[in-house]
């Protein structure tokens, strides 16, 4: 799903507003249905870090397409590989958020990727994507051309770099992760550390110079407010395993004080 019911691109909706998405690490059909009806603009689906298969992806993309509303999908994968990003693209997603990308030979690669020859090197197929054929020629031609394409910024490098990733035709947007910048900055999980302040706030700048935006991770709540002060275009706000222990662990922790007040 490139396009809304109003023939409007993804990438158009994700760039011209402050959208808001939500991490998914549960490989079920009913955590993006639930991501759907709590009005979330898209998820992202993550292949780095969780055991999801390609099969598993694509049911999570069919069940955001079933779901009401205009859920996009943003898949990431485990590394800025070709082969890796191509198999996720002809599942039919509407874009990619690819770790690490610390320079623009890297940037470029990414986008060489995403696009068929000759604008780059994915290899053509007639999958999901296409229509299973049906939408063949105009989805290799024009189509694919709206995918979305993010940039994770992650390092040192990546934040010396953020300006001119950023001014590369074709990236449409940069995104921190919070945890790994951290690490690479020696400042692991210190959040507000001056060193990952600074990090962010020269990335944000990078982007606004190309205007493009720059978007982080929020786990909780209490830290969407900070985020949006900070100047960030958009959040990847709250992730499925987080919520579910941690609201299991507000709800036990009631029922504890309840019964000790009772007893």
């Amino acid at each position: 799903m490139t396009t809304d019911a109003n023939g409007e691109s993804f990438v158009s909706r994700f760039t011209d507003s402050n959208v808001l998405g939500t991490w998914v690490s549960i490989g079920h059909p009913a955590i993006v249905e639930a991501a759907a009806r709590a009005g979330f603009d898209f998820v992202l689906i993550d292949t780095e870090h969780t055991a999801m298969s390609l099969e598993t992806v694509a049911q999570l993309v069919r069940a955001a397409a079933a779901s009401p509303g205009e859920l996009g999908v943003i898949v990431r994968p485990a590394w800025n590989d070709s082969v890796r990003i191509k198999r996720i693209l002809d599942i039919g997603i509407d874009g990619i958020m690819v770790p690490m990308i610390d320079t623009p030979d890297a940037a470029t690669e990414l986008v060489r990727a995403m696009r068929y020859p000759p604008d780059g090197h994915r290899g053509i197929a007639s999958g999901r994507a296409a229509g299973y054929g049906q939408n063949f020629v105009n989805y290799v031609a024009e189509e694919h051309r709206s995918l979305l394409t993010i940039a994770q910024i992650e390092t040192p490098t990546g934040v010396e770099h953020a300006a001119d990733i950023a001014a590369l035709d074709g990236i449409d947007a940069l995104f921190i992760g919070p945890a790994d910048l951290s690490a690479s900055l020696g400042v692991f999980a210190e959040w507000d550390s001056p060193e990952l302040t600074d990090a962010m706030a020269r990335t944000i700048e990078a982007g606004a110079d190309s205007d493009t935006p720059v978007g982080t991770l929020t786990v909780r709540e209490a830290d969407v407010k900070d985020r949006v002060e900070r100047g960030f275009d958009f959040q990847i706000a709250g992730k499925d395993m987080t919520t579910l222990i941690e609201t299991g662990e507000r709800i036990r922790e009631a029922y504890e004080e309840s019964v000790s007040r009772h007893e």
